[in-house]
């Protein structure tokens, strides 16, 4: 591993910390509460920033999604396409991970974390800079989509606790 990869474990580690801190505990009334009937809930985010990563590292590493692989799907049993990630969601669709486990929820995450981090081992800092999407300008590298996965997952990472921290106080 290299200095650079040790960074990118470093920063996926520290969304699998805010995950398990701001899930572990909550039932599942916590988890789908909202701060106002189209917010996103706990669920909703965590489950979502789990999809974006598991989807992303998984093409990228060219092998087929935890989500379907090790049957997270069948186990959140949502009312969704298995391609689906969230993006772009309704607020009924939001509402559909209402009734999320924060063990399923922590669960899956953990098994996304784990298979980023054994992709992340293989890659030296010459992988970085491979082209993964040309379908932008300037075509997306790998060092680049890993970034932008960690950048939206802290985001919505951080959406879940403050969203936490405001149903504690309520």
């Amino acid at each position: 591993m290299t200095v650079s990869t040790e960074l990118l474990t470093d920063a996926f580690g520290r969304i699998a910390d805010i995950v398990r801190s701001t899930v572990r505990g909550l039932d599942a009334d916590t988890l789908g509460a909202r701060i106002d009937p189209d917010a996103n809930s706990i669920a909703w985010l965590v489950w979502h920033l789990t999809r974006v990563q598991d989807d992303h590292v998984s093409e990228v590493a060219g092998r087929e999604q935890a989500w379907t692989e090790d049957g997270w799907s069948a186990r959140f049993g949502l009312p969704f396409s298995d391609a689906d990630t969230g993006y772009g969601h309704s607020s009924d669709e939001v509402a559909a991970l209402g009734s999320a486990r924060a063990e399923d929820l922590i669960g899956y995450h953990q098994a996304v974390h784990d298979r980023t981090v054994a992709y992340l081992e293989t890659l030296g800092d010459d992988d970085l800079g491979r082209v993964v999407d040309r379908s932008w300008d300037p075509p997306v590298t790998l060092g680049v989509r890993l970034v932008s996965v960690i950048s939206d997952d802290l985001q919505h990472a951080g959406q879940a606790s403050y969203v936490k921290g405001v149903l504690e106080r309520r």
